[in-house]
């Protein structure tokens, strides 16, 4: 009964495990080499800001494109990770903030 929602091709199933694969093979292939490679402090610095670019670069298109809910938002988020320097909690915080100003109409 439930057959056709739960059944995959060859061909899907294929793709699913190369997929997997390359991505475990790209993750360790960097750990093996960042292993290898003396870490300078240039490296480290750069290493320590690529999380908060890597979120930068995705969220601010679709601020761009947004509202001003999305926008407060954004400098909710902000403000949280200058106080508390916790990537998490800045995303939690912006995303609660999203919804409480759609809850009411922002």
């Amino acid at each position: 009964m439930t057959d056709p929602y739960f059944s995959a091709d060859l061909m899907f199933i294929a793709a699913v495990a190369m997929m997997t694969g390359v991505t475990y093979f790209m993750r360790a292939g960097g750990f093996w080499l960042m292993g290898r490679l003396p870490l300078t402090d240039r490296t480290r610095r750069g290493l320590e800001a690529l999380p908060g670019a890597i979120i930068v670069s995705t969220i601010l298109p679709i601020v761009l494109k947004g509202d001003l809910a999305l926008g407060l938002s954004l400098v909710v988020a902000v403000a949280i990770m200058a106080l508390i320097r916790k990537d998490f909690v800045a995303v939690f915080g912006g995303v609660a903030a999203a919804a409480i100003f759609r809850h009411f109409g922002i």
